[in-house]
């Protein structure tokens, strides 16, 4: 999937992590004139341009992206309330824009809805559960909206689990599956993950993950309504 122009560099960590819960890769940018040297192969799949910090810089991007042979779009932009006015005889330099301060779901509904209207629709493929949010395509999760920092190894248990909520398996089962026939560890090993999963989900959430007594583990069994 192709990465989302953003800018500045640094990016407004609430933005960032708006996009990611998303399921949307991005990339940021310090300068306009990077939006050329540091295009992907296959291009830009969008902007998301925040003007509240460096309005000049952002405007230049917009202007930069929007002119050229073929116009970067969809572009949501991204205001402070004062700069509204700012966007009069600009609105051929953007799609839609979000006041500050805009809430992660707003700044992720009005881009789904740019997408769409392009006909893009850039969505990835999530799977989603009450607080919990997987990318399968940039092997992601995060909870209540934070990033998990996981390994390999924790994502595609956490994975496996969460793509079959309800349904238990033993620790066995759980080695074969989600570490391959060819794994000669011991079912402590599911155990060691389980509960490395638990404590970077936190308390709040570790619930998640549910012991099956002698039995095995199983995903958020009447943990929330469909």
């Amino acid at each position: 999937m192709e990465s989302l122009l953003c800018f500045p560099d640094p990016f407004p960590a609430e933005v960032g992590l708006a996009l990611e819960r998303a399921g949307y890769p991005w990339k940021a940018l310090d300068r306009a004139e990077h939006a050329q040297t540091d295009e992907p192969e296959d291009g830009w799949s969008g902007a998301v341009v925040c003007a509240d910090d460096d309005a000049a810089g952002a405007f230049a991007l917009c202007r930069l992206v929007r002119t050229r042979e073929v116009p970067l779009r969809p572009l949501l932009l991204i205001v402070a309330s004062h700069q509204i006015v700012d966007l009069q005889l600009r609105e051929d330099h953007f799609d839609d824009f979000c006041v500050l301060p805009a809430t992660p779901d707003e700044i992720a509904a009005r881009l789904a809805h740019l997408f769409w209207r392009t006909g893009r629709g850039l969505q990835a493929e999530l799977i989603e559960h009450g607080p919990l949010v997987l990318n399968l395509e940039t092997y992601q999760a995060a909870v209540a909206g934070r990033v998990l920092d996981l390994t390999f190894m924790e994502y595609e248990l956490l994975r496996f689990l969460a793509a079959r909520p309800g349904k238990v398996f033993t620790r066995e089962t759980l080695l074969s599956r989600v570490w391959g026939y060819e794994y000669y560890g011991g079912a402590r090993t599911v155990d060691v993950h389980v509960r490395r999963l638990r404590a970077k989900l936190t308390e709040e959430h570790a619930h998640l993950i549910e012991t099956v007594r002698s039995v095995g583990y199983r995903f958020g069994h009447g943990t929330w309504a469909p």
